[in-house]
């Protein structure tokens, strides 16, 4: 489990506070307002923000301690910053080696990522040769690759059309549940995270305001701003 318990930080004279936890297979959403402390979060569990106080561990294992590049974590963003001189397999297989320089056993891992996500066929080609979704499902095949197992989604799919989007998130959802993996998503859409979210943190003024389920969180809001959102939604 991915146990954050009073994690704190101060940015630009803000106080962050937060406290939640990410089931191994479980998709985990955070909903507020723009410039709430959602992406903050994020930052604070991959390392890019230092903590203050508080807790996060994976497994029981202090996360905190860790340097970046050893946290078992990986990234989506909404820019899925492809290379578009690459092609896709190149692309994917940067989460890999930054050199290109795959041995045969990373070769069969990235053909079978890009199987499971659909662009086993597309391989070959540049990102800017592709729909916006497929782009995105490279971005994802190269997160996958690297077979950590803590998804951060930071509105990866939010410039995606309604159809795309829902197509990606669902799969997502999948892969949480067949790869076990640990994901928390970032989103301002609650059908979204009424969609494939077991489990939605309202974040409010930096601070985790209510923990719950999608069904609870509509039918018992903790306060009247968070009433106020879903409505509004």
């Amino acid at each position: 489990m991915l146990s954050i318990s009073k994690l704190c930080c101060v940015r630009q004279q803000q106080q962050f506070h937060y406290q939640l936890e990410v089931n191994p297979g479980e998709v985990v959403a955070l909903l507020g307002a723009s410039g709430c402390g959602k992406s903050t979060l994020l930052e604070l569990i991959a390392g890019f923000v230092p903590a203050s106080g508080g807790s996060l561990s994976w497994l029981g294992e202090d996360l905190l301690g860790l340097p970046i590049k050893q946290r078992p974590v990986t990234s989506l963003f909404q820019q899925h910053n492809l290379f578009h001189h690459l092609s896709i397999e190149q692309n994917i297989a940067l989460g890999l080696s930054p050199s290109l320089k795959l041995n045969a056993q990373q070769r069969e891992q990235l053909s079978q990522i890009a199987n499971n996500l659909g662009i086993a066929g597309l391989l070959n080609k540049r990102p800017d040769q592709v729909s916006g979704g497929q782009q995105q499902r490279a971005a994802l095949a190269r997160c996958l690759v690297r077979q950590q197992p803590i998804l951060l989604l930071d509105e990866p799919f939010s410039a995606l059309d309604p159809m795309l989007r829902l197509e990606c998130l669902e799969l997502v959802k999948q892969l949480a549940e067949e790869w076990q993996l640990a994901v928390i998503m970032v989103t301002h859409q609650w059908q979204d995270a009424q969609r494939v979210a077991e489990r939605v943190a309202f974040i409010e003024a930096g601070t985790t305001r209510q923990f719950a389920s999608p069904a609870e969180l509509l039918t018992s809001p903790s306060n009247a701003h968070i009433a106020r959102y879903l409505a509004c939604s």
